[in-house]
Order: C-alpha cells, then structure tokens, then sequence
C-alpha cells in the first residue's frame, strides 16, 4: 500500500429503503472503525395506492449527508485519508433523470408491485422459453417493468427521461460519476441478457417489446475499479475530499454475500430479518422452469468466468417472530421465547406452522396462502410448541428454496450469515444446518463494510481478495447436528405436504 497517510481508510455506503448506513474500514486491519445510520427510524415510504412504494431520491443524499459527519466525529482527520467509496443499494428500483441529471419524479423502489401485470404480459407475449433463456427469470416485477409502467401512465414524463439508473447509480451519479450502471444492474433490472447467441449485453427483445429507446439506458462500468471521483460539488456538501475515487457498486444482496465472503460455487449469504433472504453462487447458467427464484450476475462474473447469483426470498420470516412476539408471548424476551421453544424437541410434536402471511411469495408462484398452524391438539400443546414450530417453519421456507436452487446447478457447500436477527436463535439455524447438511458460519460484517471492502478491491489496495477479508471475524459455526437429522427431516417433508398438497389448496381457495 503506497501512501498510507493518504489510503488509510475505505468508505462504504449501504442505501437501503428504512436508512443510509456509512462504515468507514481500515485498511491495514480490515475492521471497522467507525459507522453511522441515518435516518435512526425507518425512513418513510410513499404509499399513494396500495401495492404502490416510492421514495424521493434527494432524501437518501441528504441522509448521506447527516451520517457522514458522525463519522468524522469519531475519526477525526479520516476524511483526508479515504482512499476507496463502495456503494451497496436496494435492488430493482428506478430514478429517471433528464439531460441535465435532474430528477423527473420520486423512485419507483423495490417493494413496489406496480410492474407485476406488466411482466406478466410480456412473459407471456414475448413465450416462457425464450424470456427464461435469455433472461434465466419472468420479466416480473423488476427496474424494467416499472419503467413500462411509467411509459404507460405517465407519458408526458416518460418523454422527459434521458436516463433511468438504479437508487446506486443515481447515488454515484450525484457524487460525480456521471450515469452509469454495471452488468450486474443489468441484471437487476432484467436487461441483461444470458443466452450466448446476443449481440450485446442488453436484452434487446425486452427493451423493444416495451418500446424503450436504447439510449435510456446509462453506460456500463465495471463493478469493481475506477467508476469515477467525488466531484468538487459533491465533496463540498458531503465533507468528503474532491478527487477521491468510487470504485465498487452493488446491489445490496449480491452485496451482502460480498461483505461474507461468499464468491464462489456452493457458497450461500443469507439474512433473516423482518423478511429473509437466501442467496448462492453458481457457475451454472440456467434457470428455474417454474420461475420461482431470481437469477442475476454476482459481483464477480465475468465472460470467462461465469459467477451467478441466485436469490430466493422470503417474505414471512422474521415478521412471524415479531408478531409472535406481539401477541402470544408479549411477556418474554426475544431470549426467553428462544428458551422455550428449546424445551420442545425437533417437530414441535406434530405442530407445523407455515410462515407464508406478508403477502405473496414469489417461491410459491406468486400464491399468497397467508399463515397457518397445523396439527395442533389443545390439550398437548402451549404456547412453546407454536415458537419452536414458527422458528422450524421459517427454517423449512429457507430449505424449500435451496431445494430448488440444487436443481438449477447450485451445489451447497457452506453458508454464511450476519451474526444478527433470527440466526441468533439456535433452534433457526440448526434446523437450517440439519436439512441443508451444510455447516453455518456466522460473522461480524454487514452491507456497508462490504460495500467498503469492495471499494479497497477496486482500488487495487488488495494484494489478493482474501486479504480483503482477514478482518471479518467468524464469531459462530453450526454443524448438522445427526441426532436431530431424521426428525428435522420428517417435520420438512410435513411442511412441503402441507404447502404443496391439500392445505395448500383449501388454504389458497
């Protein structure tokens, strides 16, 4: 590392849609040194119709602007001594600027499901086939059928657009980058296309089923190395040094396996918090018939090396948890429910609880069969049969997406987690360790420490990439536990009987 007086920090920037976390890494140590979240509540959502969620994009700037300065309070003189910024942002929303960058409306973000009828439409007009050969994904509900939602209802504006970018882009462009994008944002915005006969990285047949001009688009830079400086503007209202480069942009999924190491084949990132994520990597470029998990580039793709991402989310985890907590054990402690749920043994003695009640769940084919709790006998069972059993069937709807994962190529070597929400519960993550066969490894990392780490790799200030990682401790590793394998096992295959059998139905009727 040259000029260490100078290079001694790496800053990352993790734009989610509740706040804007900073986290500023040393490089020599790999640690944190400091961080700040702003705003310290959730950030507002706009909700002007239902299934509607936009943001104002010059609030997550402003944010940005509050947290910075509780950085420099606890690192005095470290704004002089960055020498790398990663941004890490919420997926799949949409900014449209003018020619002058200026911003036309308010973000279209992530949980909006306005495009849902649009993708439908064209996953249906363009044929099954061919959107999933290309696209290895339905259009869906993604950056692309947002834009065609605008297109549609708001034609005067739509007309204005230059450029429409992801909430990181747009971030990056107001800093000083100019508009951009990378293939992986392509990918997240289901423009890119996979199939090995295109011409381009563009899904083409996409753009000009929905009638988008191709100059819509911003340019592609790598998602690792130089993307652009902090401009004098930028440093001015930021505090920052004008000049300093940006040199690493993520979605915040791809991001968070980033932030665990997670790059390779077999290797899975994996939050739980108020809905839950599982997220492996694969060299195999293919896709799920049915449609039920999201494929995107990871972090790490390139031409000759094929690095996918694929993503299964769960809507109904942690929130079950919290509503647990609400309403049936309003008197205990996150702690002590984990306690007494571990006082009934694997299966909850026949109680089943199907987590699926914060609305459709794509792994279900877009079903939303709400929550329920099966078997359950009056006289056997309390309050600590329903933890132990929402905590299993939790675990069992992470599984039922790794499941479907193996079938597309991925072969489960590890998983990595964040130290943090439902994998502090025991009974989650064995049960998880127990059906997967897979060891869990837990560490002491987040977004916007990945999002650092990933400046300082783009930045060259690596020898390797595992350097990068020397300072991310495993604070906790889960095996299969093979007294409870057969148990676990018998309690999933309940779960997929009632999910995809029977109760499904009467529940979906």
């Amino acid at each position: 590392m040259e000029e260490e007086g100078i290079m001694r920090y790496l800053l990352g920037i993790d734009l989610g849609s509740s706040s804007v976390k900073v986290s500023l890494v040393d490089v020599e140590s790999g640690r944190c040194a400091a961080s700040a979240t702003y705003p310290d509540r959730e950030a507002p959502i706009k909700a002007l119709r239902p299934g509607w969620a936009e943001q104002y994009p010059d609030d997550w700037w402003q944010y940005l602007k509050a947290a910075l300065p509780i950085i420099y309070g606890k690192c005095p003189g470290c704004r002089d001594e960055i020498g790398a910024i990663g941004i890490s942002y919420q997926m799949h929303g949409l900014v449209c600027v003018d020619s002058r960058c200026r911003l036309l409306r308010d973000a279209i973000i992530w949980c909006d499901s306005r495009g849902v009828p649009y993708g439908e439409r064209a996953f249906d007009a363009i044929g099954h086939e061919r959107c999933l050969t290309h696209l290895l994904n339905s259009p869906g509900n993604f950056t692309a059928t947002k834009l065609a939602w605008v297109k549609e209802n708001e034609p005067e504006l739509y007309g204005k657009i230059d450029k429409v970018m992801l909430p990181g882009d747009w971030l990056a462009m107001r800093m000083g980058c100019g508009a951009q994008t990378t293939r992986c944002g392509l990918s997240e915005m289901m423009l890119y296309d996979y199939a090995p006969d295109r011409n381009s990285d563009v899904a083409g047949f996409l753009m000009d089923y929905f009638g988008f001009r191709h100059g819509i688009l911003p340019s592609i830079v790598p998602t690792f190395g130089q993307q652009g400086t902090v401009s004098a503007a930028a440093a001015a209202e930021l505090g920052l040094k004008a000049g300093t480069p940006i040199t690493y942009r993520a979605g915040d999924q791809p991001n968070n396996a980033l932030s665990l190491n997670v790059m390779e084949p077999g290797e899975i990132a994996s939050t739980a918090g108020t809905s839950g994520v599982v997220y492996g990597v694969t060299d195999s470029v293919d896709y799920d018939p049915l449609s039920r998990i999201n494929v995107f580039l990871h972090v790490n793709d390139s031409p000759d090396n094929s690095r996918l991402g694929l993503m299964h989310c769960i809507n109904g985890c942690g929130i079950l948890n919290a509503w647990l907590h609400r309403n049936v054990a309003y008197d205990m402690s996150y702690d002590e429910m984990n306690a007494a749920a571990a006082t009934v043994p694997p299966g909850s003695d026949g109680v089943t609880v199907i987590p699926f009640g914060n609305g459709t769940e794509r792994v279900l084919q877009n079903r939303d069969i709400g929550c329920s709790v099966l078997g359950l006998n009056f006289n056997l069972h309390g309050r600590q049969h329903l933890l132990r059993a929402a905590h299993e069937g939790i675990a069992f709807a992470f599984c039922y997406g790794i499941e479907i994962m193996t079938a597309t190529g991925l072969a489960v070597k590890s998983i990595h987690a964040g130290n943090a929400n439902l994998y502090l519960s025991p009974i989650f993550r064995q049960t998880v360790a127990n059906i997967c066969g897979a060891s869990i490894m837990l560490s002491d990392s987040d977004g916007s420490v990945g999002a650092a780490l990933g400046a300082g790799i783009g930045a060259n200030l690596f020898k390797t990439r595992q350097e990068a990682f020397h300072g991310i401790n495993c604070v906790a590793a889960v095996a299969p536990n093979a007294d409870e394998i057969q148990p676990c096992q018998e309690a999933y295959n309940r779960w997929k009987r009632a999910v995809e059998g029977e109760e499904a139905e009467k529940l979906k009727d």
